[in-house]
């Protein structure tokens, strides 16, 4: 394990001398968000062998987090929408609470019937307040705001209530699919994650949908800033350096120090659970359902923790995904194209194994970003040495991002050929279960 951590960290800092050091930077803090997402996806699969195909969506409500938090409230559309979003918020406590009422105290022939009544009610009402309330916000100078913002506070502090908002539609979502085929729950999963997506695609009034939010406050200094600070110059010109280099690498550096921190928090808690009673638990129930069950032991229930656990740690990546960016932009969480690859990153780093999760991000996320460029070189290395016409030679070009896809599979299929159980496999439990 720690040559393979070696040989990657050799592989940043060959970036840093080759191409540049803020290159090495952005990869590393994007490697380290993808461990963290990786750790997340390994909880749930790793540890109780859930098939979780929603990833983006629960990223997605931790981007959301972002927003929510840090950014400072529009007062004019909240003039113009509070009452109505008040009202609408109202009617719908109502009908959850007229809906579950009826289920405890009325047990006839006809409580179905009348459940879906008093929804179907409910969502009328809802719609009558919320739609003049949004359609009023979505009208406060729409190019630039037209959303309510959210409460300007720490950005930092998305990041736990990211985990939060993450975890809680986990406990909702899990409720009604665990009890699901692990077929039956990767398809429903996916499908919620795409409502999740859909909707913060389509409510302007809540993140602005594909009109993106920007200047996302940062938990470090701003490379402008930065810039024209005198020190700052100083130190620029005492280093023979760029000002403008440097503030990238200071900047990039910084969020390298607090994802560090962050990441490491992480891991020792996984770490501590995986080891724990709760965790040899965990992968009894993994491996043998029936044996547990007839243990005594709590299937759906234990389930649904490890669901909302996995879930948390994917919502605070994706907070610190869209930190890093500055910006929420929700096209671009694709479900069947980064879902695929956080799970190549826990297939080829070793399911069930923490540390292996974390260089599996590391790794495939570095192959990722480098792919790129390596391919474009390779096609026109390739494309210099021998004689094609126009045509081909453009085509081989523009074919070079494609290299990617290609990369991910070749990868996944030489793991899983020569070391199914990943880089680093899963140890075996030392302890008997309790």
């Amino acid at each position: 394990m720690p040559l393979l951590y070696a040989a990657m960290a050799l592989a940043l800092i060959l970036v840093g001398v080759f191409q540049s050091w803020t290159v090495a930077l952005a990869i590393f803090n994007l490697c380290m968000i993808s461990a963290i997402m990786a750790l997340g996806v390994n909880i749930q699969w790793g540890y109780a062998g859930l098939f979780n195909v929603g990833i983006m969506g629960f990223a997605a409500l931790g981007g959301s987090a972002a927003i929510i938090v840090s950014i400072p409230p529009v007062t004019e559309a909240w003039a113009v929408g509070w009452q109505g979003l008040g009202l609408a918020a109202l009617m719908l406590v109502i009908t959850i609470a007229a809906a579950i009422s009826l289920r405890r105290h009325y047990s006839g022939y006809g409580r179905n019937i009348l459940t879906a009544a008093i929804i179907i009610a409910g969502y009328f009402a809802i719609r009558h307040f919320a739609d003049p309330a949004t359609d009023a916000i979505e009208a406060v100078n729409p190019t630039s705001q037209g959303y309510l913002g959210g409460m300007g506070l720490p950005v930092m502090l998305s990041w736990i209530v990211g985990g939060l908002f993450a975890a809680a539609a986990a406990y909702l979502i899990g409720r009604v699919t665990l009890g699901l085929r692990s077929d039956y729950l990767a398809i429903a999963t996916l499908g919620i994650s795409e409502i999740i997506l859909s909707v913060l695609k389509n409510e302007n009034w809540l993140t602005r949908g594909v009109k993106n939010v920007t200047d996302i406050p940062r938990p470090v200094p701003d490379e402008l800033e930065l810039q024209r600070s005198e020190w700052f110059a100083n130190l620029a010109v005492q280093l023979d350096m760029p000002v403008t280099v440097l503030s990238s690498i200071a900047v990039r550096g910084a969020f390298a120090v607090i994802f560090v921190i962050v990441l490491v928090l992480i891991m020792i808690l996984c770490e501590r659970a995986l080891n724990s009673p709760w965790g040899r638990m965990m992968r009894a129930i993994r491996d043998n359902r029936d044996s547990a069950a007839a243990m005594g032991k709590d299937i759906t229930g234990r389930h649904l923790q490890v669901f909302v656990l996995g879930s948390a740690v994917v919502g605070i990546a994706g907070a610190m995904l869209v930190t890093l960016d500055g910006q929420f932009t929700p096209t671009t969480y694709i479900p069947l194209r980064y879902t695929f690859l956080i799970w190549v990153m826990v297939i080829v780093g070793g399911s069930g194994n923490n540390f292996g999760a974390v260089l599996g991000g590391f790794v495939i996320w570095f192959v990722w970003i480098q792919a790129e460029p390596a391919g474009l070189w390779l096609m026109q290395t390739i494309t210099e040495t021998f004689t094609f016409g126009p045509a081909m030679q453009s085509h081989l070009v523009d074919s070079a991002p494609h290299l990617r896809m290609l990369l991910m599979g070749a990868i996944l299929l030489t793991v899983m050929r020569f070391s199914p159980r990943g880089l680093i496999p899963e140890k075996s439990a030392a302890k008997p279960l309790r």
